[in-house]
């Protein structure tokens, strides 16, 4: 009889302790379910008010509202980089500043009487390719009349610009971007990454943006096609410190040759080729020459100043790591502080707000 109660109490003690365990997990359970519930919730709203990063963006965003607009864009674009290599370059940087001052909305294509929109910046002065950009929208308003988004127009084109040296496209470009309404001259002037910047301070451009130092590394590989103006790099070759000599960490040779391209600290028009070699060919010969110090600008050669970064250049020498990598980082890029919904508008032409 002992023995049967005691069992009967040990059972009693089991279920006890199994009901109260069921009940703390239905508990914890409750409470992740309302946690998640919240940050839905949360993720709705930022994403509604256009603060969440890309938020919708996606594929074949114009698949019904204007089927043939990414066919036409590319054909336009094509057609213009058969007869102008140095296109490629041109729209891809006229994309990374667009969507580095007020995020990727196509302020930068905005005109302004007074001359105080983001092309009138230093940075944007030598932007070229409008006229590309211009074409390209009266074809898709010819084909769909106020669809098809200036910002979008922008990161397609530079896709498009880069893909035709491999019949191909080298990153996925979402769609959804619609067109921002204001472009100040400050704000570009605030926001552009310097070609005279260090490492700390590129750094925190990138970081701003929502961009790592992965992601810096990689996009500067875009230098292995485009050129630079002398007065962006000449200071390494005359005037480094301010007392007539030349930056160390410049491989000797190159500056030597350099020098007999730029001629004097006054020399703003002459241009030379950002990667030595290959200038109009995308590939990752960019950190070939890094390595070999010829980066041109000193934010190239300020790649090589820290550990982690260093290291990043050297997995960037693989060329299929660096095409893959590429990829992914423009794609971020691509969605920096975009505009979605009903939030800016779809401009009849990209240099005016309707």
């Amino acid at each position: 009889m002992l023995i049967i109660i005691v069992a009967e109490a040990e059972n009693d003690l089991r279920f006890s302790y199994l009901r109260r365990e069921r009940e703390k997990w239905v508990v914890g359970l409750r409470k992740m379910r309302t946690n998640f519930l919240l940050l839905v919730c949360l993720t709705i709203i930022f994403c509604v008010s256009g603060v969440c990063q890309g938020g919708g963006l996606r594929k074949n965003f114009y698949k019904h509202s204007c089927p043939g607009a990414e066919d036409t864009i590319k054909n336009i674009i094509w057609k213009n980089v058969a007869a102008d290599s140095g296109l490629p370059a041109d729209l891809l940087r006229m994309h990374f500043h667009d969507c580095f001052v007020r995020g990727c909305d196509g302020s930068v294509l905005l005109d302004s009487p007074n001359k105080t929109a983001e092309k009138d910046s230093i940075p944007n002065l030598t932007l070229e390719g409008f006229d590309v950009i211009d074409e390209v929208k009266a074809a898709v308003e010819k084909l769909c009349p106020g669809v098809v988004s200036c910002a979008d127009i922008l990161a397609l084109t530079a896709r498009d610009a880069v893909a035709f040296q491999f019949k191909k496209p080298l990153w996925e470009v979402l769609t959804g971007r619609r067109d921002g309404r204001v472009s100040r001259k400050s704000d570009a002037d605030a926001n552009i990454p310097s070609p005279f910047s260090n490492f700390t301070t590129l750094k925190q451009n990138f970081a701003a943006k929502g961009l790592t130092v992965h992601d810096l590394v990689v996009l500067s590989g875009a230098h292995t096609i485009g050129q630079g103006h002398c007065n962006l790099f000449s200071n390494r070759l005359y005037n480094f410190t301010g007392k007539g000599d030349a930056d160390p960490s410049l491989d000797p040779s190159y500056a030597a040759f350099l020098r007999t391209q730029c001629r004097s600290l006054a020399d703003n028009t002459t241009k030379v080729a950002m990667d030595p070699r290959s200038d109009e060919s995308f590939d990752n010969h960019y950190f070939v020459s890094l390595k070999q110090h010829k980066g041109l600008f000193q934010s190239d050669a300020a790649l090589l100043t820290t550990k982690i970064s260093s290291n990043i250049v050297n997995e960037l020498i693989n060329s299929r790591k660096f095409f893959t990598e590429f990829a992914q980082s423009i794609k971020k890029m691509g969605a920096i502080e975009v505009l979605t919904g009903t939030n800016g508008e779809i401009r009849k032409k990209c240099n005016a707000v309707n």
